[in-house]
């Protein structure tokens, strides 16, 4: 009896080692939905997302007058009450988006980024944004950075959960080239304490993305961006946000 049992189950086993195996599939990135950036509408893949937001994203230039305020402005607007998935942006509008603003910051890091629907789901550098970290000059006397990586990285974590975000793009990067993550991420490692002094002009954008999903590390989902203009202070951290003196446009480097 045990036998006949034994050998029963060695046939099921050998059933079920024989049966064939699907492959593993895995979930695909959606491919881009234009072949580049010139064929890329200002909507980007809107209908896969939200248009009006990407048509925002997307402006190349802006000739308004430019208003100064300060980085703890911005961490202090307020989110929409009403705003839901592709809305129209009036709310968001009488909130402050697409006013010009020029702040003064510590910039952390530029971060590349991938493929996004505002850029046609393109992946190239030329093609995608860099996602800039701006914080306080408070935020970095806070938490000083050490000799060690392990411990510097919680310091950046500290730092970026009281940043605001501010964006190169693809589209303004036509006519500024140096607005990439190569060129600027150098001025920022030279710094001893890891944060290069800035002064940036764009134009708010309230990130209802990110606000509706996927939630980054910040104070808010208030960004400058597109940035328009980048100035580095070739000085340290002496300059001063009413004067020209010692700030160099990131445009100016060879």
């Amino acid at each position: 009896m045990k036998k006949r049992m034994s050998i029963g189950v060695l046939l099921v086993l050998l059933a079920l080692v024989c049966l064939p195996i699907s492959p593993i599939t895995y979930a695909q990135k959606k491919p881009p939905c234009r072949p580049d950036l010139a064929a890329c509408p200002d909507e980007g893949c809107g209908t896969s997302f939200d248009g009006n937001l990407n048509r925002r994203k997307n402006i190349r230039s802006d000739s308004q007058t430019t208003t100064v305020r300060s980085l703890a402005s911005i961490k202090k607007l307020d989110d929409p009450e009403n705003f839901s998935l592709g809305d129209t942006r009036e709310e968001l509008t009488a909130l402050g988006e697409g006013q010009k603003v020029t702040v003064t910051a510590f910039l952390l890091v530029a971060k590349a980024e991938g493929a996004e629907s505002c850029n046609c789901r393109l992946t190239s550098k030329a093609d995608t944004d860099n996602h800039l970290v701006l914080v306080s000059k408070t935020t970095v006397d806070k938490f000083p950075v050490t000799n060690n990586a392990t411990t510097n990285k919680t310091v950046f974590h500290s730092r970026e959960l009281e940043s605001i975000t501010a964006e190169f793009t693809p589209r303004v990067r036509l006519e500024h080239p140096n607005f990439t993550r190569e060129k600027i991420q150098p001025l920022i490692n030279a710094r001893p304490k890891q944060a290069l002094r800035v002064r940036v002009t764009g134009l708010l954008m309230f990130d209802s993305e990110h606000f509706i999903r996927n939630h980054l590390v910040r104070v808010n989902n208030w960004e400058i961006h597109p940035v328009l203009k980048l100035e580095f202070c070739e000085t340290g951290d002496k300059c001063s946000f009413n004067s020209d003196a010692g700030w160099k446009s990131l445009d100016a480097l060879p």
